[in-house]
């Protein structure tokens, strides 16, 4: 009887069901900046648990943001202007490096960088 009760302490002890923990993901720092005039729509990648783009809607410019990516993803920001139109400029740096710059204009224009980031 005993060794019966003690053979159920020792497993409610030794099994404590905690599930592991998940490994942190390495990641690196990206800048986003956008620059210029008109109403912008800006969509940016950046560290979230769901792997979505955020979208900032009617951004004042000029606007940036420092965000960290998972290494593997490759680090994007896209901007629209409205039905102003206008001109913008998105700008992409990785660890302090300039990677990419791209220009949008007129009504609805569409501009976009983006730039590797290293494998895990």
């Amino acid at each position: 009887m005993l060794l019966a009760c003690g053979s159920l302490v020792g497993y409610g002890i030794l099994n404590t069901e905690e599930k592991p923990k998940p490994r942190a993901v390495p990641t690196a720092e990206v800048m986003y900046e956008v620059t210029g005039e008109g109403t912008v729509e800006i969509s940016y990648l950046a560290r979230s648990e769901s792997g979505s783009a955020t979208v900032v809607k009617d951004a004042a410019l000029p606007w940036k943001k420092t965000v960290r990516v998972p290494l593997g993803k490759d680090p994007t920001v896209a901007i629209v202007l409205g039905e102003e139109g206008g001109q913008a400029a998105c700008t992409l740096a990785v660890r302090g490096a300039h990677v990419q710059r791209a220009t949008a204009w007129g009504t609805y224009g569409r501009a976009t960088c983006s730039g590797p980031l290293p494998r895990p």
